[in-house]
Formats: structure tokens, sequence, C-alpha cells
């Protein structure tokens, strides 16, 4: 909202000479003189020597304070009415001329009180209750102002200085539409008025109407094209219709004029972050925080975008100092957490997946991430627990059933692993992840049908490891599918040609098929990189 002011050319001091003190003294007639001839200081100057010579005590202190007033020394026009009112304690002008003087230095209360003073003693005095009005204003006595304006505009004459004092009260009141109504009206009779339209871009960005904003922003800026009311109305739209690349133009624009302002700085940041320009954003945040270091959210969002530049030092460094501005931030918590993580600091990830979770349980990616921590450390007791809450939050959730499924099978509870792989394999029918699960559990429960078609699957899927190709071949084996288990022994030792336990079945699978030179050549070999394989195989 705009500060209350008087239009130009009002809020002036009463003359306190005319052509008559002319024969007060010599002084002040040089000065008047001076004074007529627009040479005010060198006026100033014979006044202050008069005062020297006690002249004509009350009219060199009128006319002193009326020139100083002139030359905008008004915290020295204010003492030269000060002065006067010692010598004429009853001067209702002196008293007025004073509250101007007051006004002007923002010296709301002081003001207000010779303001008061002066309607007290001649209620038809206009300018002093106006003066009156702006000074409750900015004292925040909106309802007294209210009535001042009121008054005001039933007495007649020019209405725009009341009328906008008067929406401002209704503004402050927080009857925004009645403000709104008022300020259309002054702008109807003089479209150039600049506070009404800056008044109406901050009203329609507290009715959230997009519409409002952009019509009175964009006329104030062509009255004023570096308006920063404008600019903050346009930004306001571009973020509010997510036109980030718009927004960002008008921060630009507004930490052009006020590189000094915090929120500027800090939007441009968002709107930049938008914009997948981190180097932008991290410029913005940087500076958004060099202004307001005990911001709590500059720094994490610094953090965010410098996790994208792949700056993890620095990503770390800001989430911390977010962190002890403001503990109790679960996102920052997580981004933190996940970046001590992928620097292989587990143990210090969990206490903060853990910390984070104590005030937030409801946070599913945290327990499945403080689950798969444990899961990896063999805690399945741990692992369990963090993916029962996962399910409980989402049921359909394959990633946490096949880690639950893989917690289990530690624990030895099969019949539990099997229930949850074949979950995940349900929602996720390629999931490679849940046929590697219930394959490995088919062979240890001798269930060599159901393992060789879930090992099938799993190389139609494009699985092409070693163990895969070896475990598969094993089966084929004891299935007597000779043929086939070569070929995969042979696809193992492709892609790992120091696999003797490859070689060894391999060189079984050979001998079966009559082809015994090529079965001692493979054992041979097996047998130089593994000798204890040796032991029971070659006793009958």
């Amino acid at each position: 909202m705009s500060e209350m002011h008087r239009k130009a050319g009002e809020g002036s001091v009463e003359r306190g000479y005319d052509r008559e003190d002319v024969k007060a003294g010599s002084a002040l007639a040089r000065a008047v003189s001076l004074h007529l001839e627009g040479k005010g200081r060198e006026a100033l100057r014979e006044l202050e020597r008069a005062v020297e010579t006690g002249e004509s005590p009350k009219e060199i202190h009128a006319a002193r304070g009326h020139i100083q007033f002139e030359l905008e020394l008004y915290d020295e026009a204010a003492k030269s009415y000060e002065l006067l009112l010692e010598l004429e304690p009853t001067s209702n002008s002196a008293y007025f001329n004073l509250a101007v003087c007051q006004e002007k230095l923002g010296r709301w209360a002081e003001a207000a009180a010779n303001f008061q003073r002066v309607v007290g003693v001649d209620n038809t005095r206009m300018d002093a209750r106006l003066g009156l009005g702006i000074c409750l204003l900015h004292l925040k006595h909106a309802e007294k102002a209210l009535e001042c304006f009121e008054i005001c505009m039933e007495s007649g004459g020019e209405q725009e200085t009341p009328l906008f004092g008067k929406a401002v009260a209704l503004e402050l009141l927080g009857r925004q539409e009645e403000a709104a109504a008022l300020y259309e009206r002054i702008l109807v009779t003089n479209p150039q008025a600049e506070e009404p339209m800056s008044n109406l871009v901050h009203i329609g960005m507290r009715r959230n109407d997009v519409a409002s904003v952009q019509k009175w922003a964009e006329a104030l800026l062509v009255l004023r094209p570096f308006s920063q009311a404008a600019l903050e109305g346009l930004a306001w739209c571009a973020f509010t219709t997510e036109n980030f690349d718009a927004a960002s133009k008008y921060c630009a624009k507004l930490v052009e004029q006020t590189p000094e302002n915090f929120e500027r700085w800090y939007n441009l940041g968002v709107a930049n972050q938008k914009l997948s320009r981190p180097e932008q954003a991290e410029k913005s945040y940087l500076e958004a925080s060099k202004l307001k270091p005990d911001h709590a959210q500059s720094w994490a969002n610094l953090g965010v975008v410098r996790q994208a530049l792949g700056n993890e030092r620095g990503a770390r460094e800001a989430y911390e100092n977010s962190l002890k501005l403001n503990p109790d931030q679960p996102e920052v918590l997580f981004n933190l957490a996940g970046l001590i993580e992928e620097s292989g600091q587990t143990e210090q990830a969990e206490e903060l997946y853990t910390r984070l979770l104590q005030n937030n349980a409801d946070w599913e990616d945290a327990w499945f991430r403080l689950g798969y921590l444990q899961l990896t450390r063999a805690d399945a007791a741990g692992a369990i627990e963090c993916f029962t809450h996962c399910l409980e939050k989402r049921q359909e959730w394959a990633e946490a059933h096949i880690n639950i499924a893989l917690a289990y099978k530690q624990t030895g509870d099969l019949a539990k692993a099997i229930e949850h792989f074949e979950a995940g394999q349900a929602l996720q029918p390629e999931s490679i992840e849940a046929l590697r699960g219930l394959a490995a559990l088919a062979i240890e429960r001798q269930d060599f049908p159901k393992a060789l078609n879930l090992q099938g699957k799993l190389i139609d899927l494009g699985e092409r490891s070693p163990e895969l190709f070896y475990n598969t071949g094993l089966l084929l084996q004891k299935q007597g599918q000779l043929d086939d288990a070569v070929s995969l022994y042979r696809e193992a030792l492709g892609l790992r040609p120091n696999f003797p336990e490859a070689l060894l079945n391999l060189g079984h699978a050979l001998k079966s098929q009559g082809r015994a030179e090529e079965a001692r050549t493979c054992w041979k070999q097996a047998l130089e990189m593994k000798p204890e394989l040796a032991q029971g195989y070659f006793g009958g």
C-alpha cells in the first residue's frame, strides 16, 4: 500500500509575513525584499542576523520558518515555529505551520497533536483536519483517520486527497472492495494518478485477482516505466500463472533497481529454479542469503540447486545452514540424508532418516530409504519394520514388497519372502529383482522346474549376468538338457572367463555328451583357478 501523502502544492505553511511586515524593521525589510527577488538563502541570512539583534522577534521567527520550509529545511523551520509559539502561545497559525513541518519530518504523533489543537480551536480548518487524517493513517489509527477524511469530503471543494485518504483508511481496515471502488473513482477523473493504481495492484494481489493486477500494473508501467509496484504486480501475475520466464524478467528488473532487497533476489532465485537454470538460481539465492543470513528457506533452496549442479559439498553446507536456523524441516532433512547416503556415509544418513521420522511418521520415502540402509547392513528386523510402514501407506509398492521379501529371506522366513516377491512381481511383471528372488527360492526349495521357468524369463528379459547363465545351466543339466546347459555355461564364461565353477560343470556336461578330451581341458583350467574344487568331484 502506498503511504498517504498530500497532493503537490498541499501541506504548505501559512505565510508569516506580507508586504506590511517591511515596516517592522530594517533586517526584516531586507529579508522580504530579497525573498521577493527569489533570493531565499540570502533572505534567511538576513533573518539570522536579525535574531541576534532581537529585532521584531515574532515576525522574524515567522518569516524565518516560512523561508526554511520553502528551502525544505523542515527541522529548522519547526524550531523557528516552536520559538514563535514561546512568544505567542495562542497562535493557531503557528501550531498549524509547526504541524506541517513535523508531518514532513515523519513526526506523526507530534504533528497529529498540533493539527488536533488547530481543529479544536477552529473546526472549519479542513486543511488541518486533512493533515490530522494523514498523520492518523501513519499512526495506524485508521478508524479515526476515516472520520477526518469523511468530514473533509462533506465540506465540499476539491475532493481527491481526502477521497484517497478515505480509500487508504478503508484498505487498512480490511474493507478492500470499498477501497478499490474509491481508487477507481479517483482514476475516472485523474487517469494519471499513480498511487491509486499502485494500491489497486496491491489490493488485487491480496484478492488473488490476476486480471485486476495485470490491468493496473500495466497501466502504471505506461506512466512510470520503472515503477516497482507495477513490476511487483506483473511478477506476481507471472508466478501465479506459472509463467516463470516472465517472472524471472520482472524480478531481474526489480533487483537491478533495488539490489539490497532480499525478497526480490529470493523470488528471482525461485523463478530461475523453476526454469531449470541452476547457475542463475544459485547466484540469486546467494545474494538473498547475504542480505538475510537467517532465512532458512533461502539456504534450503540453495542446497537444492547446488545439488543439481553436482556441488555436493556446497549443497551439504547449505542444507546444514538451513537446519541450524530451523531444525524442523523434513524436506531439508530428507535431501541432506539422501546426499550423505550417496556419499557413502550410511550411518549418518540413517541417523537423519530416523530423526526425520520422529516427527514425520507418514513420510513413506524416508521409511523406504531407512529400510534399504538397514537391509544392506543385514538388519533384517529393522528393515522389515520400515518396509511394513511403507506398505501400510501404499500397498501397491513393488519395490517395498521386493525389499521386505529380501529381509524375510535373511531371517529364514521363506513363506513370507515368497509372498512378497510374488506381490512385487504381480505389480511389476518384468521386475528382474522379483524374478531373481523367486528363482533363488525355488532352487533353495529344489523346485527345479519352477526355477528353470523363472530363470528363462530373466534371460528373455535381457538379463545377462554370468551367475544367471551358470545357475540356469545347472538346472538344465539336472533336467538332462545337456546341449542347452553347455551353451549356457559357455555364455557365463564369455562374460567371466575366470569362472572356475562354470568350467567345472561345463566339463561334467561335456563328459556326459561323450566329449572326454574337452571335459578334461575344462577341468584342468578349473583346478588351476581353484584347486579345492577337485575334492569330491573325481572320486568316482
